[in-house]
């Protein structure tokens, strides 16, 4: 299939209320200007202040963090939107849902590092914080982003007014099912099991496209929504974490160095921003607006 006959569309939606923490799947979502509503406005952090991921605690895999109802799918209203609650669960561990700390009462606010942003978070509380803490056997905090506009994306592929959640560079990731078939396929050759999606936690995840054409797009629309395609996702350790269990492996980080290496990253997926406020569906064509050369 070309791209001049293909008819991509929008085959699924994923939020991560609480980052580095398991996905939750969505049929629509409003886009705002920092990403979807609900996305990465939750972050774990160490004594420090610096963010947690699975990285250093793969077990993070297991943590659901799920919204509570109407929280990820109501309308944008503003940077202190105080729909964000969510409910911590994981196996052996008992419930516990958690609330946005109220912008107007006597919040603690934390100084918090996440790669090169510094910004300000609000502190979840002792209870959220113990829950955490005797998941992941160390002692850690939980804080929320209560206004987004406060971290800028990386100026080297944004505009001066741009910003970005907790998310580790970007509002949205896009990855694609035929992209994601043909590494299987590699992968199958090499005699390794294919990978499912999840290990590159996209937002938004293409169908009807050919493999890699996502590396040509630069402009899209999905929905009332544009985004610009700002950056290939160089892709991390993260990748060969099974989402399921939080075991490690070596696939397919092993097999991106092989076939998607571009400089010193291993590719997979499309880092984008919105133009501005809209909303996706399930669904949803992907029209492309601008390939890179035009």
């Amino acid at each position: 299939m070309s791209e001049a006959t293909g008819s991509p569309r929008l085959a699924s939606i994923h939020i991560y209320p609480l980052k580095a923490a398991r996905a939750v799947d969505l049929g629509e979502s409003v886009v705002e200007p920092w990403g979807l509503v609900g996305d990465r406005r939750w972050l774990v952090v160490d004594g420090d202040g610096r963010f947690v991921s699975q990285r250093e605690e793969p077990d993070l895999a297991r943590v659901v963090a799920a919204c509570l109802a109407g929280g990820a799918d109501q309308a944008a209203g503003g940077p202190h939107d105080p729909a964000g609650a969510i409910t911590l669960s994981a196996a052996g561990y008992p419930p516990l849902t958690v609330r946005p700390p109220c912008p107007g009462g006597q919040v603690e606010m934390v100084l918090v590092a996440v790669w090169r942003s510094r910004i300000r978070a609000a502190a979840a509380g002792k209870e959220a914080d113990d829950w955490l803490s005797g998941f992941l056997g160390r002692t850690v905090r939980l804080v929320y982003l209560d206004d987004p506009t406060r971290r800028e994306v990386d100026q080297d592929y944004a505009a001066p007014d741009d910003r970005v959640s907790f998310a580790d560079g970007y509002p949205l990731l896009l990855t694609s099912v035929s992209s994601l078939e043909e590494l299987g396929r590699w992968l199958t050759d090499d005699g390794h099991p294919p990978v499912p999606m999840n290990r590159f936690r996209p937002n938004v995840v293409v169908a009807g496209a050919p493999p890699w054409a996502e590396d040509r797009w630069r402009r899209i629309r999905i929905g009332s929504a544009t985004f610009r395609v700002v950056k290939p996702c160089g892709r991390c350790q993260v990748t060969t974490i099974d989402q399921a269990t939080a075991q490690r492996g070596r696939q397919p980080l092993a097999m991106l160095g092989r076939r998607r290496r571009f400089g010193q990253q291993l590719v997979f997926g499309q880092n984008m921003i919105p133009d501005g406020a809209g909303s996706i569906r399930v669904g949803d064509p992907i029209q492309v607006l601008e390939y890179s050369g035009q």
